[in-house]
């Protein structure tokens, strides 16, 4: 389990994030949706130690993460930012090779590769694993992040709005792969998503946020309300069930 207490997180005089507690389940996916400047990545890199926190603490399966030593934190937790930027030239399996370092420490051996195979068949980029990602469409180039954090092999996966650049049919393929990470190989997704529809069709547990703090921690049914989507977004959402999930309509 993933607890929060207190998070704060301040730039300059703007309050990003401001004494956010929150408990994340271990096991399934939980979503955090809500509108833009809502503290969703924020909170997700706090959690990542990407970033430190100005106030509050993380604690993860009862570890304070802040005393973890980092090569312990990578094999238990690995985080997926929106914005991936490489300066050097890598081709994919290059990258997704690099996930297994807290393994490998730069020296992969043959269960290394069996680990990256597998990651690179699960995200359909086998026939891409000699391309440079510079070469690669954005949609791509994301299935590969995702590869490479996969391959990691921790209990927690973290990914900041993995769905960005991906077209219809590989979004829905990446949150059906995600539930089988969750379920199959029990890892517990934390995943920072836009479209509430992915959210309500495929997490477990949505988190909502807005101005930094959370309104709402619940399953799925309590959150995918009109009432509830109203509140988070300033916007009427109709809510229709199809096929056994509520479904948000907002356009027009």
């Amino acid at each position: 389990m993933i607890v929060t207490t207190g998070l704060t997180k301040r730039y300059g005089q703007a309050v990003v994030l401001d004494d956010v507690s929150v408990q994340i389940p271990r096991g399934g996916i939980t979503a955090l949706i809500g509108p833009n400047g809502a503290g969703k990545s924020t909170l997700l890199s706090l959690i990542g130690r990407l970033i430190k926190p100005d106030a509050g603490s993380v604690t993860i399966d009862g570890l304070p993460t802040e005393r973890m030593r980092q090569g312990d934190f990578a094999k238990k937790v690995a985080i997926l930012k929106q914005d991936n930027h490489l300066a050097t030239r890598l081709t994919v399996a290059d990258l997704v090779t690099f996930g297994r370092y807290p393994h490998s420490h730069g020296r992969p051996t043959i269960k290394d590769r069996e680990h990256v195979d597998r990651a690179i068949d699960y995200l359909e980029l086998d026939h891409l694993r000699h391309r440079f990602l510079d070469e690669l469409s954005g949609g791509q180039r994301q299935r590969a992040f995702v590869a490479m954090v996969l391959c990691q092999e921790t209990d927690y996966v973290l990914l900041d709005e993995p769905l960005a650049s991906l077209d219809m049919r590989h979004a829905v393929a990446m949150m059906k792969r995600m539930q089988g990470v969750a379920r199959d190989l029990g890892k517990s997704v934390v995943i920072v998503l836009h479209d509430i529809n992915f959210a309500a069709t495929y997490a477990d547990t949505i988190v909502a946020m807005k101005g930094g703090r959370v309104i709402q921690h619940a399953p799925v049914a309590e959150v995918m309300t009109p009432g509830a989507l109203r509140a988070i977004y300033d916007v009427d959402v109709h809510v229709e069930e199809i096929r056994g999930k509520p479904i948000g309509v907002y356009y027009g």
